[in-house]
């Protein structure tokens, strides 16, 4: 039975959806427990008491790290992610129950993913990794320094972006106001030591068989002589600590940053271990690239991004550089397109544009935020995610492009790169 105190609030109005069913039917071919990870991150999820009480922090992996915040507003330590039966990853964003999520409750004495009154699939919350009880010497949490993804150690060095400072922050973001509430309930630190970094990541990897690559993101930084210099010249330093625990020049890994110019990029590639570069574009279209993204329009530019994309490309190889858009976002209103058969439709053109040219692009399904400038507004349907995945997947096939480092394996926030589990 649900708990008392969620009985009374549980929708009725929202029995096993319709639009599921009948989308199982209409895409067969399309694997139904990644439909359902796609509907849960579209419409969020509800963590009862109950199941609260069965996420034990001596073994399960609790929320702590995250740059962006969450759709309820809420600071707390929640599980961050669970799997379904069939192993697949679900990163999850805590919503009110207002807003139609599914629900994480306790059925006889199992955690069960519910919709409405029906009981649809039995979950596991992530077991955290070894590192997280351990402190570096200069007293940080290691779970403050790193967190962990399916196989990948995730770094954010820097949990600030400078496009807020000239209040040109993009619009679905709430990084900022994410990294105040971090700072005061779970002293955050905002900006990494190098040394603490090294220290963590050897700590992590003495987990034998845990890892198999390791990821850094970070806000961006458009200070110094050229714009983003310091940031170039911060990850480089970042990186040698990481390296140090190496024996080779090389390790598998991939850096989400800002689209470098040639010889920032340069640099990061010969200074360090890099393998893999994912600058995300966020949006495929630049009339909303401008209005979504004022930073990165004003200091790149949407033309420059992507040809920045490209230039990448015989540096790591094809299928090692990356883009990430925030899929949905190209309908918000009110400059977003009208129709989501028009939006799909400039979205898969221009990401075969990079596609040809060796470019992969991967989408995060959009979860409106409190503390972003668009956080009122909806995402898309499920249909259009559904078509989205499947065009996209469709496109690394017909160009022949790997995807190593934001797949299934290591990320596991790609509902589009699950399906590369069928080739």
């Amino acid at each position: 039975m649900v708990s008392i105190s969620l009985k009374n609030k549980i929708s009725t109005e929202y029995p096993l959806s319709s639009e599921l069913k009948s989308l199982t039917q209409k895409y067969a071919q399309f694997p139904y427990l990644i439909m359902l990870k796609t509907d849960i991150q579209r419409r969020g999820i509800y963590y009862t008491h109950e199941a609260l009480k069965k996420a034990d922090p001596t073994v399960h992996q609790l929320a702590g790290t995250h740059i962006f915040g969450t759709r309820d507003g809420i600071l707390t330590h929640r599980p961050e992610a669970f799997m379904l039966r069939d192993g697949t990853s679900v990163l999850t964003t805590p919503t009110p129950l207002e807003q139609n999520p599914y629900i994480i409750d306790l059925r006889n004495d199992k955690l069960t993913l519910v919709d409405g009154q029906n009981e649809l699939e039995e979950i596991e919350y992530w077991t955290k990794p070894d590192f997280y009880d351990k402190t570096t010497k200069s007293g940080i949490p290691m779970n403050l320094i790193a967190s962990a993804r399916p196989q990948r150690i995730y770094i954010m060095p820097n949990r600030y972006c400078f496009f807020w400072s000239d209040k040109q922050n993009c619009l679905f973001c709430d990084i900022v106001n994410n990294l105040q509430k971090q700072k005061k309930e779970l002293s955050m630190p905002t900006r990494l030591k190098p040394e603490d970094v090294e220290e963590t990541i050897s700590e992590a990897l003495k987990q034998k068989g845990r890892f198999t690559a390791i990821c850094l993101t970070s806000g961006s930084d458009f200070n110094g002589v050229n714009a983003f210099d310091r940031e170039t010249d911060y990850y480089i330093e970042i990186l040698k600590a990481v390296g140090k625990n190496f024996k080779t020049k090389k390790f598998p890994s991939q850096l989400i940053a800002t689209a470098f110019n040639q010889d920032q990029l340069g640099r990061l590639y010969e200074q360090t271990g890099i393998l893999s570069y994912t600058p995300d574009i966020e949006v495929l279209n630049e009339r909303l690239f401008n209005w979504l993204c004022p930073g990165k329009a004003h200091w790149v530019g949407y033309k420059e991004w992507k040809k920045r994309l490209k230039e990448a490309v015989p540096i790591f190889g094809r299928g090692y550089v990356n883009t990430c858009i925030v899929a949905g976002i190209e309908l918000a209103q009110p400059y977003g397109f009208k129709s989501e058969d028009e939006a799909l439709k400039n979205v898969l053109e221009e990401a075969e544009d990079l596609a040809a040219d060796g470019v992969n692009t991967v989408f995060t399904v959009w979860s409106p935020r409190p503390g972003s400038i668009i956080g009122n507004q909806k995402n898309a349907s499920l249909e259009y995610y559904i078509r989205l995945a499947s065009g996209l997947h469709a496109l690394r096939k017909k160009y022949k492009l790997r995807l190593d480092h934001d797949d299934y394996r290591r990320c596991g926030n790609h509902p589009d790169s699950d399906l590369a589990r069928i080739l």
